[in-house]
């Protein structure tokens, strides 16, 4: 490349056409060489000739046998460049102008690309001076790929060619800087008097992707001006290193905007990308950082895949396998890794090692001379294995020798001197160890000088250190290339080697021997990092820089790890190793540690020390020009400018302003000169000292705490002059703040030049950002005396405004003021406003907060926009994101308007008009605050209780424990005593007093008057007339009432209950003795009575009658009777009609809801649909449904009752029956109803018979002691009941006194024996039998001595 560049630049400097011998005596070299190869063919026997032409020897690599030349031509000259090319396969051929693709459809009629019998032609026709540059031509096949190079330069009839005309395009980042290496100047260079401006905008960001994912960067590029036909050279890099267009690479370029898409992301994708873009003029970049994060892991906890993988030192069999070590482990170390490799055309991979390797490479032999190769590596840890890695470059397997030339880079032997056949080659040279590891050591030497014509091939032998017994390595097959990898050496031990050659001649001498080599890594896993320091970088990145592990050999980079504080959760910040790095994707606000791991080809080191914690945040920088400089007032020797803040203020506040002047005479500028030593913090300043009539520059540089910012550009040349103008002179800093959607305020300041009178009223304007001068309109038409305006009805919202204003006095409007910078029209995300409260105390205060502050911010609050100074009035606290302007002592001297800014922030500002009237409202509220009254849950009310007591109760809802309360009576205080009981529950807030009864003297007005410090309430209950005499009337019955009650009552009255067996039982609560009697009724069953005990001491018991059955004829009246010697007490139920009815519809639901699935079963005749319930009445009612509709029954389809069974009969079932039938029971409330879908299959329909079943609780095996009972049941299931039978050993047998057998309910089957015995002991079974199937259990018992007993035997 460098070479090329040099032949390029040189050539512009010529003045006269080359001649182009040099390139014809090239052509006549490449044409002696090319008759050389060919006598050299003519001269191989027959054997050789054959062995090389099978199939892999017959594809080579792509050789150019002529190459392109360089041309120089006139203008509207056509040139054609041509070359000739060799290779098999057919290589793909493409050309290049300065490393952009040459594409003829893009250029109609300007290239002209042909290929015809190995000979290709670029031809540009009628050549202009876009046209000089470099052409290349690139041939690829599968065997390699090759390029050869030519200059074209156009030259113009006019003058001598300017050699900085030159478009050899910029050197890259990582171009050499060699001083001998010709360079063309990057700057503003003129073509046709045409300076061309680069721009690139829309630009990506800091992007982040997953491995497998698609990712697209892309910019907007602007060139102006904009030419027809003129296409910019546009490069991409990755880390400084061009990119070319590949399966992993996609570029495109529309015209003006240009895009690389990375098709599938892998961890090598990561890095800094660059884009480039070159015009004649110079070159623009553009550079952002691309991470890529590991895919999810197909097993759980494996590690990340393996990245940059890639082929070194290939030979005919043998290639080095190297990579670099995945950043995620996945919490366990990596064991190793294992390398696989696919042949070039095929997809079957196959592992090269058995066992993991932990160096980070590996030689890989057995390949095949000639064919092509892919890696791929994998890493595994105990819980699984890696993704593969991304597949490696393809790689041939051929020799070195053969490799440089099929590039064009090795000179052939002279034919006239190869030496005889059958010559036994000589000793190897420079025999070397290049590599040793615990697990291999790698060979490499040169052929002999002396050789034969033919090939040659190597034995390896080996010896252990301090003996002289040589062992060959390789006795079967002898190595055809110059390297050797030798496994399965022993650990520790030294060796040495020595290499002989072979051919069809014999074997020939070894070489001398190897230095002792001892077995074992030559290269150590790298210590940790040091002093890793964390430092601001922008709001969500932070700089890591650390110190170099200390003697480390073969460094690859560095792994950078994070976590927030507090944590204790690292995650990986890159996944591809870097020698430095800045941390993207932080958190703003959050606080990060970080550590470093080193990386070499022997491992990862240990994680270094923990940083520092560093808060994530924008970093202090000096803060940008400021801008728009005018003049405000100007005398004979001074003059006053103003100028704008600037709009980055490097995340500190600006401290002050430093202002230099120059003069300016004849247009010629002189020294700029300092205007004032001390900063001044106003952004208007008076510069003396000038002198009148002398025109000045002016340029501003502002200051915060991290210095000096630079300079602004120079103003406009203003005159010192002394104005005479009787208007005033423009209003400066103009600010905007308190944006919304639908308003904001316009800050500024007077006038530094009065005019004549004193200024008296301020105009304002308005206009669309971008409209003409015409559109300006006025927002006030009667001149406002305020130094700021809100501004609410003209902004609409997503509009950008800029605004301007005006001052006047009484000779008239004076001049405009600068225009502000366009401002939009929105409500920002988390704008908040100004927040009035009045606190327990009766202060009054605004309240602000903002969610974006950073740690610089700070809040200023303003009365009528002056920032506020007197603390008398005001008292201002801030906590956090919090601010409160608090009102000392408020009054008609704090009406105004309030606003609060924070700084450092976007803006965040609010404001709030406190008027007269809305003074009035907080001071009102203030009072109620100071003077508080107690709230009430409830009002003074009154209630009766047991015995007629009156109660008089209300509930505060907030009383401390000092409250008090005044009990008053017609204005009499009254206290506790036998008449008044008062109770005060502070906890609760409840007052009440408690009256036995009342009298007709309590007839009046009750308070009750509450008092807790310095707040108070009272609440009143009137009590008379009408409303006294039933409160009285109500009360003496609850006396009498309670007097009953002493004697025997009934505490429930009767009822009835339906329990879930279908019983019904009249129950009450009641008191002593019962007698129970019917009325219009007779008892069908002898009554049942009884009691039920709630406590120990009967003082309350439960009375129930029982019907078990019940029926019609128990319709009734029943009575119950409570009576002792102090009176009695009589409770009436009523079943008779309804109430008869609601009771059997209480018995039906409980039918209903106990009744089983609808069930189908097969019988002789057909098919029957059942279900049970628990009870069966004779009142209950069902309905059969078949398809939601009633079934009409007949001979074939019956329903009716058996037991506890509801059945549904249908005889010899057809198609026609299949589908969904119910069965609903009608309890009066709406029914319950149980489905069943009938289906079947064709003609036959298959139900499932209720066949004979052994259905469970049988164990396989019982182990019992002798003299113990053995009792077993299991249960049997089968319609019709199966028969059962019993088998001992296969022998049937019958109950008797000693083995009872039961089969109880149609269900339970039985097996008792009684105090078992050894004879007992055998293999029992069960077996149940009905007309559907048999089925039978099995189970085997096993009886044991006493231990006591085969302890006496023993």
């Amino acid at each position: 490349d460098s070479r090329l560049k040099a032949t390029s630049a040189s050539m512009w400097g010529q003045d006269h056409f080359t001649s182009g011998l040099e390139m014809e005596r090239s052509e006549v070299s490449s044409r002696k060489v090319t008759i050389r190869e060919s006598a050299e063919r003519i001269s191989l026997s027959k054997t050789e000739h054959s062995k090389r032409m099978n199939k892999d020897s017959l594809m080579h690599a792509p050789e150019f046998v002529i190459k392109p030349r360089s041309h120089t031509v006139w203008e509207n000259q056509s040139v054609r460049l041509h070359c000739t090319l060799s290779g098999w396969p057919n290589p793909h051929v493409v050309w290049y102008k300065n490393n952009v693709t040459i594409d003829p459809i893009a250029h109609p009629g300007k290239y002209k690309i042909e290929s015809s019998y190995s000979v290709h032609s670029l031809e540009i026709d009628r050549c202009d001076f876009d046209d000089t540059a470099q052409y290349h031509v690139s041939a690829m096949n599968a065997k390699g790929e090759q390029s050869a190079y030519a200059s074209v330069v156009v030259k113009r009839f006019k003058g001598e060619m300017d050699t900085s005309h030159a478009c050899v395009p910029p050197p890259p980042p990582h171009a050499s800087t060699d001083p001998n290496i010709s360079v063309p100047p990057v700057g503003q260079v003129s073509e046709y008097g045409i300076t061309f401006k680069t721009h690139i905008v829309d630009t990506f960001g800091v992007s982040f992707g997953r491995e497998g994912e698609t990712m697209s960067l892309g910019c907007t590029v602007i060139i102006h001006p904009n030419l027809e036909r003129y296409q910019p050279g546009v490069e991409w890099y990755r880390d400084d290193v061009l990119l070319a267009p590949s399966k992993w690479h996609q570029m495109h370029w529309s015209g003006d905007r240009a895009t690389l898409t990375l098709t599938h992301l892998n961890k090598e994708d990561e890095g800094l990308y660059t884009l480039r873009v070159t015009t004649k003029s110079g070159y623009e970049t553009y550079s952002a950082y691309v991470f890529v994060r590991d895919a999810d892991a197909e097993v759980e906890g494996a590690p990340g895949a393996p990245l940059d993988v890639r082929c070194l030192d290939a030979n005919k069999d043998y290639v080095i396998v190297s990579w670099k070590q995945p950043a995620v482990d996945g919490g366990n170390s990596i064991l190793g890794y294992f390398v696989d490799r696919c042949e070039v055309g095929t997809n079957h991979w196959i592992q090269c090692n058995d066992t993991p390797v932990k160096f980070a490479r590996l030689p890989v032999t057995g390949l095949v001379e000639g064919r092509s190769y892919a890696f791929r590596v994998r890493a595994v840890n105990k819980s699984g294995m890696s993704r593969p890695s991304r597949t490696s470059e393809p790689v041939a397997a051929v020799d070195a020798a053969d490799r440089a030339r099929m590039r064009g880079r090795n000179t052939l032997h002279n034919i006239d001197k190869c030496p005889e056949k059958g010559v036994v080659p000589g000793k190897p040279l420079e025999l070397e160890v290049t590599e040793a590891t615990k697990n291999y050591v790698v060979l490499s030497w040169k052929p002999p000088g002396e050789r034969g014509h033919e090939g040659i091939m190597y034995y390896v032998e080996k010896c252990v250190s301090g003996t002289d017994s040589w062992q060959r390595v390789n006795t079967e097959i002898p190595v055809k290339s110059p390297r050797f990898a030798l496994f399965d050496l022993a650990e520790g031990k030294s060796y040495s080697f020595r290499v002989r050659c072979c051919n069809s001649a014999g074997v020939g001498e070894p070489s001398p021997p190897t230095e002792a080599t001892t077995v074992g890594d030559k290269l150590d896993v790298p210590a940790a990092p040091e002093r890793v320091v964390a430092t601001r970088n922008t709001a969500t990145s932070v700089v890591v820089s650390w110190e170099k592990s200390r003697h480390a050999k073969d460094l690859v980079g560095y792994y950078i790890e994070t976590s927030v504080v507090g944590s204790d959760t690292w995650e990986p910040c890159n996944n591809k190793p870097v020698p430095g790095f800045v941390c993207h994707g932080l958190v703003t606000g959050e606080t990060y540690v970080f550590k470093v791991r080193a990386v070499n080809a022997a491992g990862i080191s240990m994680s270094s020390q923990e940083s520092e914690p560093v808060l994530v945040k924008a970093a202090i920088a000096s803060p940008a020009p400021p801008f728009g400089i005018s003049v405000l007032e100007c005398v004979r020797d001074s003059m006053v400018l103003g100028w704008k803040q600037p709009a980055f203020v490097g995340g500190s506040d600006i401290i002050g302003y430093f202002v230099d002047y120059r003069e300016v005479f004849d247009g010629l500028e002189g020294q700029w000169h300092e205007a004032n030593i001390q900063s001044v913090s106003d952004r208007a300043y008076r510069v003396c000292d000038l002198k009148e009539n002398k025109k000045y520059q002016f340029q501003v540089r502002a200051a915060n705490m991290a210095g000096v910012g630079i300079p602004s550009l120079p103003s406009n040349t203003f005159l010192c002059e002394e104005w005479t103008i009787a208007v005033p002179g423009p209003p400066h800093d103009l600010q905007v703040t308190e944006v919304r959607s639908s308003s904001l305020v316009l800050l500024w300041k007077p006038p530094v030049y009065q005019g004549r009178d004193a200024v008296n009223g301020f105009y304002v304007d308005i206009k669309e950002a971008g409209a003409s001068e015409e559109a300006w309109r006025g927002i006030n038409k009667k001149a406002t005396d305020s130094k700021f305006i809100k501004v609410s009805r003209h902004p609409r919202e997503g509009e950008k405004y800029v605004f301007r204003v005006r001052a006047q006095n009484n000779a008239g409007v004076g001049n405009a003021s600068e225009v502000t910078e366009p401002t939009l029209a929105e409500t920002k995300a988390g704008t908040k406003e100004i927040m009035v409260d009045v606190d327990d105390d009766g202060v009054i205060s605004l309240n602000f907060e903002c969610s974006a502050m950073s740690a610089e911010s700070k809040f200023v609050w303003s009365k009528n926009y002056e920032e506020i100074s007197d603390t008398e009035r005001i008292a201002v606290e801030t906590k956090g994101s919090k601010a409160k302007a608090s009102f000392l002592a408020p009054g008609e001297e704090d009406i105004g308007v309030y606003s609060c800014s924070v700084t450092h922030t976007d803006g965040a500002s609010a404001s709030y008009d406190l008027t007269a009237e809305e003074l009035k409202k907080l001071l009102e509220t203030s009072h109620d605050h100071k003077f508080p009254i107690i709230p009430l849950k409830s009002e003074l009310a009154v209630e009766l209780q047991e015995k007629g007591r009156v109660r008089f109760w209300l509930q505060a809802e907030k009383i401390s424990a000092n409250g008090k309360v005044d009990y008053v009576f017609n204005d009499n205080s009254l206290s506790a005593g036998e008449k008044y009981k008062m109770n005060f529950d502070k906890n609760t807030g409840v007052i009440e007093m408690i009256m036995e009864s009342l009298t007709p003297k309590d007839e009046g007005t009750f308070t009750f008057q509450l008092q807790d410090g310095k707040a108070t309430n009272q609440s009143s209950l009137v009590l008379i007339g009408d409303v006294f005499k039933a409160l009285q009337k109500e009360s003496e019955f609850q006396m009498k009432e309670w007097v009953r009650k002493q004697g025997p009552h009934f505490v429930e009255y009767l009822g009835f209950e339906v329990t879930p067996e279908c019983c019904v039982i009249l129950k009450c609560k009641v008191r002593r003795r019962l007698k129970w009697r019917r009325v219009e009724a007779r008892l069908s069953c002898k009554p049942v009575l009884c009691f039920r005990p709630e406590s120990h001491v009967l003082v309350r018991s439960s009375c129930c009658h029982l019907f078990h059955q019940i029926s019609k004829k128990d319709a009734g009246v029943y009575n119950i009777v409570l009576k002792d010697d102090r009176g009695k007490d009589t409770s009436t139920l009523n079943l008779t009609d309804q109430g008869f009815r609601d009771m059997m519809n209480e018995v039906f639901s409980v039918i209903a809801n106990s009744s089983t699935a609808l069930k189908i079963t097969s019988t002789d005749e057909g098919i029957r649909l059942y279900t049970f319930v628990s009870y069966y009445n004779d009142l209950l009612q069902v309905t059969w449904h078949y398809k939601d509709s009633a079934i009409s029954f007949s001979d074939r389809i019956k329903s009716g009752v058996v037991g506890e069974q509801l059945w549904l009969q249908i005889k010899e079932p057809t198609e026609k029956d299949t589908g969904k039938y119910a069965i609903e029971f009608n309890d009066g409330k709406g029914g319950l109803r149980r489905t069943v879908e009938l289906s079947g299959q064709g003609h036959s329909y298959v139900f499932l018979p209720d066949r004979a079943r052994v259905k469970g609780g049988l164990p396989d095996v019982v182990t019992i002691q002798e003299g113990k009972d053995l009792n077993l049941t299991c249960n049997i299931s089968g319609d019709p009941v199966p028969e059962v039978t019993w088998l001992k050993n296969e022998r049937e047998i019958v109950s008797d006194d000693h083995l009872l057998l039961k089969f109880e309910s149609g269900k339970f089957a039985s097996f008792i024996i009684t105090k078992v015995n050894s004879d007992d002991s055998g293999k029992y079974s069960i077996l149940v039998k009905n007309k559907f199937g048999t089925e039978s259990g099995e189970f085997t018992v096993s009886v044991f001595n006493h231990p006591e007993e085969l302890g006496g035997k023993k």
